[in-house]
């Protein structure tokens, strides 16, 4: 549907009313309260993740998962490290015929068992190194995020070179599991990094052109927690590919 207040469009602006409809006040005020809500949900899973995987790694209860002194997966550990996949599947194709209750309850649970499954770093990395990176992976998720934000750049445009290329790094992580070279991994990285904030800027304007569709509806609390998902899995995949630069290990 055509977007009468979009300045990419042309057209001239409908004073008065807001892209869903609404008061331009009204739209502002709905539009900042989605995103927050967004923010909320995606700050409030990275910090469980990261408070989880602190615990086991100070508790001891990562050696349960992970052996420490070869690193290699107990069978746990590798039900741990495989049940993140199975929460994005089933958010990402069950998320219309769900509660916004039952949503929110998986997305807190998989940001539990992802901060389970990272726990390991803390038998690899340094902790303070894993501190450094997480702020410096924040630091710049905030100002990417705002750039999406803000700009009035059109970022569609990049969504089918995004997804090639998050298929191309996936082919390439898998074959490295293979082929185990250090050149590949050191690529991977660099793009991993790249790719993923190029994702955090796309999928905050993506998120924020959303609130258009579902402005006043019920479906708008659960657009927020599938777009705070979004976000999630750009950070902690950022967090990740930036620890294997800044991290020192143990």
């Amino acid at each position: 549907m055509a977007n009468p207040m979009d300045p990419r469009l042309g057209g001239a602006p409908v004073l008065g009313r807001g892209r869903a409809g609404l008061d331009v006040a009204a739209y502002d005020e709905g539009l900042r309260a989605y995103m927050l809500g967004v923010y909320n949900y995606m700050i409030s899973g990275v910090l469980l993740t990261g408070m989880v995987a602190i615990a086991m790694a100070y508790t001891g209860a990562v050696s349960l998962l992970f052996n420490p002194a070869t690193g290699g997966a107990s069978l746990l550990g590798w039900v741990v490290m495989l049940s993140p996949l199975a929460f994005v599947f089933m958010l990402g194709f069950r998320w219309q015929s769900m509660s916004e209750g039952a949503m929110k309850a998986t997305f807190f649970a998989f940001s539990a068992i992802m901060g389970a499954s990272l726990s390991s770093i803390f038998l690899v990395y340094t902790g303070a190194s894993i501190a450094t990176t997480f702020f410096a992976t924040a630091a710049a998720f905030a100002g990417l995020s705002l750039y999406g934000y803000t700009t009035k750049r059109d970022l569609s445009g990049l969504g089918t070179f995004l997804i090639m290329g998050l298929v191309g790094l996936l082919v390439a992580m898998l074959l490295n599991l293979f082929l185990q070279s250090g050149t590949v991994a050191f690529v991977v990285s660099i793009v991993g990094v790249l790719l993923f904030a190029a994702l955090t800027a796309y999928d905050t304007q993506r998120i924020k052109t959303m609130y258009d569709m579902v402005a006043g509806s019920d479906m708008a609390g659960k657009t927020a927690i599938m777009g705070a998902l979004s976000l999630y899995l750009n950070f902690i995949n950022m967090f990740s590919f930036l620890l294997q630069f800044l991290g020192q290990r143990e």
